[in-house]
């Protein structure tokens, strides 16, 4: 479809989109009926009034919209690539994935659909497409440094390291001081089980940035040491990149059924819902709608992604969040304000408990219970071990031990699978215990 000076609606379609890029909704409905009397069958005018609509929180309407804008010109681009992302931001990865295959068909050479491409097979964890999409961008345009870094993680995510490090080798010779192409070798080195060669690169880093966590982080896993805890700045930015895609990946992809399982837990003990509750790494919100509204208390989530608790916040179940991430949380809350406190799938993050665990105690109310999840060390060997996956395992006698030495009565300790990965089971084990009454 080609748009020229002389175009009637080109005036109103410019105005609309902006008007929807500022947040100006009522407005740009209005810029588009004008644009619709002027050509009523514009496949434009749908494609923006999709947009429109899903910016305003109507989903059907934008799905019915993009619809129309596609029926209107099939082999119209533009329509096909924004059915396709919010198709993939909703999570229907099948037909989202169908669909940019078919605009990918349509225009081969459009760098912005080719972008919209690999997100789309990004978000459906479809990584030989997105590495298929990304070596044909390649062809296009071949030192184009965002393609090859992408290549080069998607590599590196599916076990060509060889390949990952020669991309990433080239990028830094390039630009020794390309700070995302350092960390991004130093990811695939550790990845591969060579740290050790990481170490130039770490120093290199830390000359650039002496006093950035992150890469205070890799230097020392670099050197063969095992860090405390992973950097918040890490967890943020893994989780913000993975809000939107966190539900349907967790439960639907990984079949990660913990929330309902121990909200399942929680109303047994309290079936009328009086309690407080603190939901600590409590991401999208997965544990409060298993669990609903509380009646005559509070739900507080505390997480390090602001985009997380963005979504977990959509659920309108929780009375407040705190963006900060769970030591800080703990270390800073009153005493005795919890009957219940959560950490679901987070200290596999978080690390060393020996100060989050005495500190849950102190803010739990007497009779409350902690419950917890951990992925499972060897008993033979350390405590704390971090895994190459960058996720921590702890030993179960150690934490039983930690919790008991806190003050905790009653600690029992069950033996799970937590989720699967890569048609795998990752063992672990759920901890609740129990705060003995005064």
């Amino acid at each position: 479809m080609s748009v020229t000076a002389t175009d009637p609606n080109l005036k109103h379609l410019q105005k609309a989109r902006e008007q929807i890029a500022k947040g100006d909704l009522k407005n740009a409905a209005l810029t588009l009926n004008k644009a619709n009397k002027q050509w009523p069958q514009d496949p434009r005018v749908f494609m923006l009034g999709g947009l429109l609509a899903e910016k305003a929180g109507n989903i059907k309407g934008a799905f019915e919209a993009l619809r129309k804008s596609v029926s209107l010109s099939p082999e119209w681009g533009p329509g096909q690539l924004e059915l396709a992302l919010l198709l993939a931001r909703q999570n229907q990865f099948a037909e989202a994935v169908e669909t940019a295959e078919k605009v990918a068909a349509l225009e081969p050479k459009n760098l912005t659909v080719l972008a919209g491409v690999v997100d789309i097979a990004h978000r459906a964890g479809h990584t030989d497409m997105a590495i298929r999409h990304l070596r044909r961008g390649l062809e296009l345009v071949p030192n184009d440094t965002m393609l090859r870094r992408l290549l080069a993680r998607d590599l590196s995510e599916q076990g060509k390291f060889e390949e990952s490090l020669a991309l990433w080798a080239g990028l830094i010779a390039e630009n020794p001081n390309d700070h995302e192409s350092l960390v991004g070798r130093v990811q695939t080195l550790i990845a591969c089980g060579k740290p050790e060669q990481a170490v130039p690169d770490t120093q290199a880093l830390l000359a650039l940035a002496p006093q950035d966590e992150v890469y205070q982080y890799y230097a020392q896993l670099a050197q063969g040491q095992v860090p405390s805890y992973q950097p918040p700045a890490l967890m943020r930015h893994l989780f913000d990149s993975m809000a939107e895609v966190y539900d349907g990946h967790m439960v639907r992809g990984l079949k990660y059924q913990l929330p309902k399982q121990i909200a399942d837990k929680i109303l047994a003990r309290h079936p009328d819902k009086h309690l407080n509750l603190l939901d600590l790494g409590c991401g999208t919100g997965l544990l409060g709608v298993c669990i609903g509204r509380l009646n005559g208390g509070y739900m507080i989530g505390v997480d390090v992604s602001t985009k997380m608790v963005e979504q977990a916040a959509r659920h309108n179940v929780y009375d407040r969040f705190h963006t900060v991430n769970l030591h800080d949380a703990l270390r800073d809350t009153p005493e005795g304000l919890y009957q219940i406190i959560t950490a679901l799938d987070v200290f596999i993050y978080a690390g060393d408990l020996t100060a989050a665990i005495p500190n849950a105690f102190r803010v739990l109310a007497t009779d409350g219970q902690l419950i917890f999840s951990c992925e499972v060390a060897e008993e033979a060997g350390p405590d704390l071990v971090l895994q190459t996956n960058g996720r921590y395992a702890h030993k179960r006698s150690h934490i039983e031990a930690l919790c008991r030495s806190a003050g905790f009565d009653d600690v029992a300790i069950e033996e799970i699978t937590l989720r699967t990965e890569g048609g795998a089971p990752v063992p672990g084990f759920v901890v609740t215990a129990h705060k003995p009454a005064a």
